[in-house]
């Protein structure tokens, strides 16, 4: 058997009703790709079966098989253990009646000792192309839906996450006196899976189950099928974006508005106004074909009355006039257009239309159009704020992409509240032309991007996405919120393995392969880009816990535990350290709880014995910082009582609290750049001044506080998981 006879058998299959190859055809295919396969007899007669068995040895396994037959099971035309000719003779019998003429061939095979049952795959997906699943077999397959998807081609760390991935992955070691699982030959299987779906793209679906696992530890595939559909040559968009253009739209020397309004709360003035009332130091222009003056300025009738050069569009006229612009905007040489109008694609059929007749038209204009239908852009390293959001977070390095204008908004104004620093943003809205595959690679390259942080509720090239972002991320970490699901359309899924896909787990895995972290809440994604952009990335999940109190102790460590974070137990030499610091009735174990001591040396001491210690990777301390809010109440208490207490005396004690705070939000910057360690803080209590981050004169890390243990704890999980990829994917291998 070689290559020609796949494509034999795989053009005669897509030419039938059934599209689907028999098992012993899909077996012959697996052993061409080194996929180990039970030996089996195939006969088309009761003398040739029972000459079979003779040769095999009872007990034995009868299949009947056809082209039209995908489930043998569901039709009973499987039997398991047969001991004689007789039993033989009355399975064929059964059979027959059962299936009738459907029946093509028996299949001969000898049982398979084993224990233990998997299940491989793969499935084309419409967006990601050929996925791989690995997963629980035999009868528990879509009982326990204990599977794992990958995107191919595999690679040997992709192969690793699988095994660990599965709920029961405890099946792969030792189990009951049988040999653990032979991971390198069930990493064969995968790759075969992987190899046969990249060479052969009329293959929709493949089943492998079971793949049983013998006593020697070696597994072997006992059943398998190929489902057959003609490829679709599907509409991918190509990456055609001047990158170098689209990182120029962030930085305008002359902006023209095309739209601009002197009516309050439309967007023509509220992005001139919001613009205008930062220090933007390039040219603005406003144009309404009204003329006359806006703001102060004179109005352009037109762009091609503009004598200047124009960079950047900004344009909010109504949908059916857009495309009139590009005459105008050609002749002007302008290469960037933000479109904010709505009334496109998002609308309708028509809109549809219409959005992709003026991408068109933008192409041959050699105009890159932003959107539409986007709420707008900012860059905070020139004071560029061309949004509709009225906040501005300060120059940074987070970048963040959008496409809901809503989501955009909360989080310009969450980074701005926080003291999170921003490189750009991005409303992406229809994506007629720059997609979120584009902002990708433009992140790729761009030096002041340190955080990728995404909304995302769909993508439009699915492989595109996950190869760009598996290359960002072997530079900077991608953090994303997904919004929604996509809605896949009718699909006959003939196998187990097409039946188990789903939109969401696809994407889901993808993000996991690629090295994204996904979150689940808005904040989240903001939290993540804190940490990443303010501390050394831990070089493995152990955490040493430090709190003013033991109930937080015990819930951050339940936390860590469910987030996969460890909390080891304090070795001795560390206990008789910090012995010599606290009192005796301290905990004396992780967590260390420092007991509300009031020397403020204490903690700081503490901190620093932790940091050295070789069996954490990083700390998190609970409940010493944001004491000063309490402070504040405890004051007014006193001095509503206590007479003998004056408002200066009570100033000095807070300021003596808030000199504390700096002070050790200070300390802990040093400390970590001196070990080398992520450090988060849970603050005590929050108030109206309280951040996020606290940076530190000198550094280039700084102090990190979350109002609360979960956000800390998530948001170091997101950096250990980040790190993990990092170390099983070398640079180059994707």
């Amino acid at each position: 058997m070689n290559l020609s006879d796949i494509k034999k058998w795989i053009g005669q299959g897509l030419l039938s009703s059934s599209s689907a190859l028999t098992e012993d055809q899909a077996k012959n295919i697996f052993k061409l790709f080194k996929i180990p396969v039970v030996d089996e007899k195939r006969e088309t007669d009761e003398k040739g079966v029972l000459e079979a068995c003779r040769k095999t040895g009872f007990p034995v396994v009868l299949k009947g098989i056809g082209k039209t037959i995908l489930h043998k099971t569901e039709k009973g035309l499987v039997r398991i253990g047969l001991n004689s000719f007789d039993e033989v003779k009355t399975a064929l019998r059964e059979m027959e009646e059962s299936a009738g003429g459907d029946i093509e061939a028996f299949l001969v095979q000898p049982v398979i000792q084993g224990k233990r049952e998997f299940m491989a795959g793969m499935f084309r997906d419409p967006q990601f192309g050929p996925v791989i699943m690995f997963g629980l077999g035999g009868v528990f397959t879509e009982a326990l839906n204990d599977i794992v998807l990958k995107i191919a081609p595999l690679h040997d760390a992709d192969m690793e996450d699988m095994f660990d991935q599965l709920s029961s992955k405890k099946l792969l070691t030792g189990f009951r006196g049988e040999k653990p699982a032979d991971k390198e030959a069930l990493k064969t299987i995968l790759t075969g899976l992987s190899d046969i779906a990249l060479t052969h793209k009329d293959i929709r679906e493949i089943d492998i189950n079971p793949v049983i696992i013998q006593p020697d530890g070696s597994p072997v595939a006992v059943d398998g099928l190929i489902v057959l559909e003609n490829a679709r040559i599907t509409e991918k968009k190509t990456a055609d974006i001047d990158l170098s253009i689209l990182g120029s739209c962030y930085y305008p020397k002359s902006v023209a508005f095309i739209g601009a309004s002197a009516t309050p709360g439309k967007w023509g003035h509220m992005l001139l106004t919001n613009t205008l009332s930062r220090n933007y130091q390039g040219k603005v222009f406003l144009v309404n074909s009204k003329g006359g003056n806006i703001a102060g300025r004179h109005v352009y009738r037109s762009v091609a009355e503009i004598e200047d050069p124009v960079d950047l569009a900004v344009v909010t006229i109504p949908a059916d006039q857009v495309i009139g612009l590009l005459p105008d905007l050609k002749q002007k040489k302008v290469k960037g257009m933000l479109l904010i109008t709505s009334g496109f694609r998002e609308v309708d059929a028509k809109g549809a239309e219409m959005e992709k007749r003026l991408a068109a038209a933008a192409r041959d204009a050699g105009v890159l159009i932003l959107g539409p239908n986007t709420m707008g852009i900012c860059n905070p390293h020139i004071d560029f704020y061309c949004c509709a959001a009225h906040a501005y977070p300060k120059p940074g390095s987070t970048t963040l992409v959008s496409q809901s204008g809503n989501m955009g908004t909360q989080l310009l104004a969450f980074a701005e509240q926080q003291d999170i620093g921003i490189r750009a943003f991005s409303g992406s809205g229809n994506e007629a032309m720059v997609t979120i595959e584009d902002y990708m690679e433009a992140f790729e390259i761009d030096e002041l991007t340190g955080t990728v942080v995404l909304y995302v509720e769909s993508v439009k090239d699915g492989s595109r996405f996950f190869k760009s972002a598996a290359r960002v991320s072997q530079k900077k970490p991608i953090v994303i919120l997904k919004g929604g699901r996509t809605q896949k359309g009718e699909k006959a899924a003939s196998s187990h393995t097409g039946a188990m896909a789903s939109d969401s787990g696809v994407f889901n895995a993808a993000c996991r392969q690629a090295g994204i972290i996904q979150v689940n809440q808005p904040m989240e994604l903001l939290d993540l880009s804190a940490v990443f952009s303010s501390l050394p990335l831990p070089k493995g999940n152990r955490v040493a816990i430090m709190t003013l109190g033991g109930g937080w102790g015990v819930i951050t460590t339940d936390l860590c535990a469910e987030n996969g974070l460890d909390v080891p137990e304090l070795p001795e030499e560390i206990i008789e350290r910090l012995n010599r610091i606290l009192p005796p009735f301290w905990s004396h174990g992780n967590p260390v709880d420092i007991v509300g001591e009031g020397d403020p040396a204490i903690p700081k001491t503490c901190l620093e014995e932790l940091l050295k210690w070789d069996g954490c990777d990083a700390i998190i301390h609970l409940g010493i910082h944001g004491k000063r809010v309490l402070v504040n109440n405890m004051i007014e208490s006193v001095l509503r009582t206590d007479p003998g207490i004056t408002r200066d005396q009570a100033e000095l004690f807070k300021n003596a609290v808030l000199q504390f705070e700096d002070d050790y939000a200070r300390y802990v910057v040093q400390l970590t750049k001196k070990y080398e360690k992520p450090v988060l803080g849970v603050s005590l209590l929050t108030d109206g001044i309280s951040r996020t981050l606290y940076p530190c004169e000198g550094y280039d890390y700084k102090s990190v506080f979350f109002p609360s243990p979960e956000r800390a704890v998530k948001a170091l999980w997101g950096m250990v998981r980040y790190q993990e990829w990092l170390k099983s994917h070398k640079e180059g291998i994707l």
